[in-house]
């Protein structure tokens, strides 16, 4: 998925048009006078955030782990993933989000939201650093890092992507050891060129998986130079895929 930085703020100032009345008149899944934890506090104060947390409980309710895991075990996860936000909106919803991905109802906004503000959130970090240097890849959701492209080739590997046809896919590695992959000539990457900075931010760690097969992971980046944006995973499939 892209979007283009102009439309970041737009989508942080403008209420999703897709929640329902319903879902804003519920609230979070909690009760707002015993929160006690900087999350949840966060939660509440922010409707779209509230609508999200009522959205994961009722996904919840339907859950089968597809590789036999244990339902609660998944939940805790995706629970201490958005806890170690803390009050950071965008590492909150991408939290969120990826709980609604592991439970199989994602609605379209929710993700439009989270890409919203994690967008902001790279772009507060690129204004804030003028000469960043490289970080590590980032490990827990919702947290960004500077890196530098190292390559950028068709899906395969096989090629160049500036000259190879669309239907070769791209794909981008990074100087922190991370990786874009993408079956589509993604704008973003086709936009790049090596040595361009960039800031990756996690905002996928599937939780549902075989043991080991640590997939899927998906970053969404911002290239500082040419101004083009993705949210891509790691690999060509999540895990347990071929």
């Amino acid at each position: 998925m892209r979007l283009h930085i102009w439309t970041i703020a737009l989508l942080v100032a403008v209420p999703m048009a897709g929640m329902s009345g319903l879902a804003r008149a519920e609230g979070p899944s909690f009760d707002c006078r015993k929160a006690q934890l900087p999350a949840e506090k966060a939660i509440c104060a922010d409707p779209q955030m509230s609508a999200i947390d009522a959205l994961v409980t009722k996904a919840y309710a339907g859950f089968a782990p597809a590789f036999g895991g244990d339902k609660r075990k998944i939940a805790r996860g995706l629970v201490a993933d958005r806890n170690a936000c803390r009050s950071d909106a965008a590492c909150i919803v991408s939290a969120q989000n990826n709980a609604l991905q592991t439970y199989g109802n994602a609605p379209s906004w929710v993700e439009d939201y989270n890409i919203a503000l994690i967008g902001k959130k790279a772009l507060d970090l690129a204004a804030k650093t003028p000469k960043p240097a490289d970080q590590p890849l980032p490990a827990s959701i919702g947290t960004c890092g500077f890196t530098h492209i190292r390559a950028l080739t068709t899906r395969l590997g096989d090629d160049p992507l500036d000259t190879a046809s669309p239907e070769a896919g791209s794909a981008a590695t990074f100087t922190n050891g991370g990786t874009a992959v993408s079956y589509d000539r993604e704008p973003g990457l086709a936009s790049s060129r090596v040595g361009d900075p960039v800031v990756m931010c996690l905002i996928v760690i599937p939780r549902d998986c075989p043991k080991d097969d640590l997939r899927g992971r998906v970053y969404y980046a911002v290239d500082l130079a040419a101004k083009g944006t993705w949210a891509l995973p790691d690999s060509e499939h999540l895990c347990g895929g071929a």
